[in-house]
């Protein structure tokens, strides 16, 4: 018995001289990264210090086919990043896939994260294939998937998938934007309306049916609607080209007097067509004025269907840092939830020449207490009054 305690002791004593030793060469050895849970902020703040802050949480947008500063979508969304990172002392970046593909975008992700980059914004729904690939494998990054909806999340659309708890997907409610621009619109005294969409993806369908509800409402309301028309159609990319513009050149030729130009750059066919017919164009995405009159002539720009793409990826990477991450699913944003859709109503962006912004902020609260209806289904083109024209 006395010679087992003896060993037993001695077997004790060389384990805890192995425990300290070890102890001692953590405080010197690189550490390794581990895997951090992600259902809630796998980081911590250091709220007095910035480079502590900066060394747990790095950010890198990748584009989508276009670049930063495409003058709509991914410059709105880097636009957001820089805000929240120059402001929090955060170190960041953004990545451009080598293709149009979802090998590129997931090769270009895997960069980011190979590179230190552990929180990845991505901007356009052409993520989505390329978002289930990476979300599983990298469980300690966060994703932000900026116009990734539901019917995105699939390899080959007939199974879905819910985003992970580190992935966070937000969409808005173009729907309501493009209403208020078609109200407007007519109710501004245009009646030969245009509607020039990129691709026919759900976030340009919606902007296209808003805006088609919208001047109906108007027309209706005012009892004009057997005058009012609009020609609908999708140039099938998000950027023009001579094919595009003289398209729009016809449409200007014959009577039309704004066109809603939805896709990225593809205003530029629309503002090129306008620019040789006196004709007019409505943004999207973000205030299009100051870029679209400053290129072809000022004045052009009667309004644009704005989204809160800025501000809700600052929300999104002030809510992760806190530790109030909301990922696992697909948040939608419209008026009911904020100000995350509407028209600029700042004096130098405010084109229209009889419609107030008293007016617009009648029909903005209509929209968000749900007193004035917007569906956003589409599937279904609205039913309307007035004359729609969808050319293929």
């Amino acid at each position: 018995m006395k010679k087992l305690i003896a060993l037993l002791l001695a077997v004790l004593m060389v384990a805890a001289l192995f425990a300290g030793c070890g102890s001692s060469t953590a405080e010197t050895a690189p550490k390794e990264e581990t895997q951090k849970p992600t259902v809630q902020s796998p980081y911590t703040v250091a709220t007095d210090d910035p480079m502590i802050y900066s060394e747990v949480m790095k950010v890198a947008l990748v584009t989508d086919v276009g670049t930063i500063d495409d003058e709509s979508f991914n410059q709105a969304t880097w636009e957001g990043v820089q805000q929240y990172c120059e402001g929090a002392g955060l170190e960041y970046t953004y990545f451009q896939p080598s293709a149009d593909s979802t090998d590129a975008r997931v090769e270009t992700i895997e960069s980011a994260i190979g590179a230190g980059y552990n929180v990845i914004v991505m901007p356009g729904y052409l993520f989505g294939e390329a978002l289930l690939t990476v979300q599983d494998n990298y469980p300690s990054a966060n994703f932000i998937a900026i116009d990734v909806g539901a019917g995105d999340l699939t390899f080959d659309y007939e199974t879905f998938h819910k985003p992970a708890p580190n992935t966070l997907c937000i969409t808005f409610q173009e729907d309501q934007a493009g209403y208020l621009a078609g109200y407007a619109a007519v109710a501004d005294g245009y009646t030969k309306l245009g509607f020039l969409g990129g691709m026919a993806v759900p976030a340009v369908i919606r902007y296209g049916y808003g805006f088609v509800q919208g001047a109906n409402a108007a027309a209706e309301e005012m009892g004009i609607a057997d005058q009012v028309s609009i020609k609908y159609t999708y140039g099938g990319q998000f950027s023009g080209d001579a094919s595009i513009t003289a398209k729009m050149d016809g449409w200007y030729a014959d009577g039309t007097e704004v066109v809603f130009a939805c896709g990225g750059s593809i205003y530029t066919s629309a503002a090129e067509a306008a620019h040789n017919h006196n004709g007019k164009i409505i943004g999207v995405d973000v205030d299009q004025a100051p870029i679209i009159d400053a290129k072809y002539g000022k004045g052009m720009t009667v309004t644009s269907a704005m989204k809160g793409l800025t501000t809700s990826v600052v929300t999104a990477l002030t809510d992760l840092a806190e530790g109030n991450w909301d990922g696992g699913h697909v948040m939608n944003k419209s008026l009911q939830e904020g100000d995350f859709v509407g028209l600029p109503t700042n004096a130098s962006s405010w084109g229209f020449k009889t419609f107030t912004v008293e007016q617009y902020k009648e029909i903005y609260n209509e929209l968000k207490d749900g007193t004035r209806a917007c569906s956003a289904d589409i599937e279904n083109a609205p039913e309307v009054s007035i004359t729609v024209d969808y050319i293929q």
